[in-house]
């Protein structure tokens, strides 16, 4: 489910919907809908496909990826753009190279007055550590930014203080490893 951050307001979003569910043994397919004024939202235009930082800045979805267990985890960011970035950790903030370098997430949106929605297809080789035998934990997340620019913080779950989604107790959705089942769970939220 996710919640927006205290700290935050939405004028403009009634509520948010994540889903996850594996593609294959190497991919993950993440769903998220925005329900609400959409009008209200600042939706970066589309761009062509390609890695950018930054994209947390403006209207951007995100997923935190770690092996249970392990301090070490994955960021990916999608922005309706078409633009994305993926970051790996060591522990907390620790950043460090990817292993190798990434495969361009696919990306597609739909909208209507009331819903706006972004499928995303995203290749797991790359995961920091490469452990596929394990659960993963997962944090998703959103940013959502109105057309005044103010911006609300939306995850599945807000530690203490101000909005962190790299705070592993963010991570609060488990999935089995790819191989063992596939994993479908949905996260429904209202303001």
């Amino acid at each position: 489910m996710l919640t927006c951050h205290p700290e935050t307001n939405s004028r403009v979003v009634d509520g948010i919907e994540a889903r996850v569910r594996w593609a294959g043994r190497d991919a993950l397919h993440f769903t998220y809908v925005v329900k609400g004024d959409i009008d209200g939202l600042r939706i970066p235009p589309l761009r062509s496909s390609r890695q950018a930082d930054d994209l947390w800045r403006h209207t951007c979805f995100e997923a935190f990826v770690a092996v249970k267990g392990n301090a070490a985890y994955s960021e990916f960011n999608f922005s309706p753009s078409g633009e994305w970035a993926i970051y790996a950790f060591r522990n907390y903030r620790t950043k460090i190279p990817l292993a190798i370098d990434p495969i361009a997430p696919m990306i597609g949106v739909r909208r209507s007055d009331s819903t706006f929605e972004m499928d995303v297809d995203v290749r797991t080789n790359h995961l920091a550590p490469q452990r596929f035998d394990a659960r993963f934990r997962l944090g998703l997340c959103a940013v959502i930014e109105e057309t005044d620019g103010a911006l609300s913080y939306w995850a599945l779950k807000h530690p203490p203080g101000k909005p962190d989604f790299h705070h592993s107790d963010g991570f609060a959705l488990e999935i089995e490893p790819s191989g063992l089942e596939v994993a479908d769970e949905s996260c429904r939220s209202q303001r």
